[in-house]
């Protein structure tokens, strides 16, 4: 052992052992000359730590070539060692940047790059073989704008077991199917739960033949959201009136008393913003009800009596409720939600803003899928 570039330098030598020829497997090799190698080892207590192998070259008798002994846990042509790549991996997950992980490990950026990914994808080899669960959740969020141009990232959850399942790059159903085509066990898929996106019910029907599309509780709910907001808007102009604004989106029914009595106060002149509030009430109510047939009667109800207003966002909405009818009430058949992924939907916006962003897909998804699936690395 010797002082060696500010850590320490041991000179090991490789036992001998039976080794096969690497490239045709023939056991008629002999020692042909020795050689030696240098490596970079795990730290010991922080300090650096390099091996030099003294090992022998071998030459095959049937290929007639020669090669040089292998070491375990070191892969051909590799300068490191696995266990020394396992310790880079793992502080790349519990650092803050890769920068911190190569100032304190004396390497480079590019290496500490190039092995966290790499035991990134090693980890996830285990998840690729993997089915399509029975109840699919889908849903979409930002990744990144390119030229102008949004791009969107679709995730797959599991909601039976509550787990991240899949990514995929995109929303639109060609890009969905070239994608996720060659996974098995689709036609086993039952219920998938998505927001209203034609975009997304077109791919369901295409791609999951068997599976009954669902449409998400939240999603539904929020949809006269922006009609209220833009509605108090137009009335003030400001942001004095913003929190009352912000009231009339909660749930009546969640309300104390003395808000409510602030609410009615608010909404008795401004007649339009009324409407749109009682309508927003009566959707919330809706959703109140139990059971399958009483939700469709209830909802039939709504929508003849949603006929009879004369406001435009409320007939808008109408002609939305339907089109998408069945998938709103299929909702009170099992009582699927897409809460579980929008929840991976904020993991991965997480991850976005810890990275400052993402210009390469894969390298995100495998971060995402990462930090959902496993606690440790």
């Amino acid at each position: 052992m010797r002082v060696h570039q500010g850590g320490y330098l041991w000179e090991v030598q490789k036992l001998r052992s039976e080794c096969p020829c690497l490239r045709c497997g023939s056991v008629k090799t002999v020692k042909s000359g020795k050689c030696t190698t240098t490596v970079r080892d795990e730290s010991v207590r922080t300090v650096v730590l390099w091996l030099k192998i003294h090992k022998h070259r071998m030459y095959c008798k049937d290929c007639k070539k020669t090669f040089t002994e292998p070491v375990p846990g070191i892969w051909p042509r590799r300068r490191t060692t696995q266990r020394f790549r396992n310790a880079i991996a793992k502080a790349c997950g519990t650092s803050k940047d890769l920068a911190t992980v190569s100032r304190n490990h004396r390497v480079s950026h590019g290496f500490v790059y190039k092995i966290c990914y790499e035991q990134l994808e090693v980890k996830l080899r285990e998840h690729k073989q993997k089915k399509w669960p029975e109840v699919i959740g889908l849903d979409e969020h930002f990744f990144r704008r390119k030229k102008g141009i949004t791009e969107f990232v679709s995730v797959f959850t599991d909601l039976k077991k509550k787990k991240m399942f899949e990514m995929a790059h995109g929303k639109d159903r060609n890009s969905l199917e070239e994608q996720l085509r060659d996974m098995p066990g689709r036609e086993n898929v039952k219920v998938v739960v998505i927001d209203m996106s034609s975009s997304y019910r077109s791919f369901v029907k295409r791609f999951f033949p068997n599976a009954m599309i669902v449409a998400d509780k939240f999603h539904v709910l929020r949809l006269l959201t922006p009609s209220i907001m833009k509605a108090g808007k137009e009335i003030h102009g400001h942001r004095q009136e913003l929190s009352t604004r912000r009231k009339l989106l909660c749930s009546r029914k969640n309300l104390d008393y003395f808000v409510r009595v602030d609410i009615d106060r608010y909404l008795k002149d401004h007649h339009k913003l009324n409407e749109l509030y009682r309508w927003k009430e009566r959707l919330f109510e809706f959703y109140r009800v139990k059971g399958f047939s009483r939700a469709s009667i209830a909802f039939h109800r709504l929508l003849s009596d949603m006929e009879r207003s004369s406001l435009d966002e409320v007939q808008r909405l109408l002609r939305t409720f339907k089109r998408w009818k069945h998938e709103i009430i299929r909702y009170f058949e099992n009582g699927y939600t897409n809460g579980f992924t929008e929840r991976m939907n904020g993991t991965g916006k997480l991850v976005q803003r810890r990275a400052f962003g993402y210009r390469n897909f894969k390298n995100y998804r495998l971060r995402v899928l990462t930090a959902c699936l496993f606690r440790n690395f």
